[in-house]
């Protein structure tokens, strides 16, 4: 079993989640990233806030992480960005393949 992963984050706008989609698909980190339109309920600084936002489902390599969180952080507007990890226990393994098949460790980029 391929050890694949959806990194999760959330930007402010679609030109945002489009430019950061584009650059981990173009560096190799990221086979495919989705975007949803969500409404986020959360407390900061203070105060119960209620916003609209991107929500990235990212697809990659376990061992890509480390790299994706730097990217985003890089690329982030947000002070304190949602950058979460989830396992994908079991798949189609042509769709794992294929998420391993496009992505590559930065050594090998």
């Amino acid at each position: 079993m391929r050890d694949c992963v959806t990194v999760v984050t959330t930007v402010a706008t679609a030109t945002e989640a489009n430019s950061l989609a584009q650059a981990l698909v173009e560096r190799k980190l990221a086979a495919c990233v989705q975007s949803f339109p969500v409404t986020s309920c959360y407390f900061w600084d203070g105060r119960i806030n209620n916003d609209a936002e991107i929500l990235l489902f990212i697809k990659t390599r376990k061992e890509l992480y480390e790299e994706i969180e730097t990217a985003i952080r890089e690329q982030h507007a947000y002070a304190t960005p949602e950058i979460i990890c989830l396992p994908i226990l079991t798949g189609s393994k042509p769709y794992l393949d294929w998420i391993y098949d496009v992505t590559e460790p930065a050594a090998k980029a």
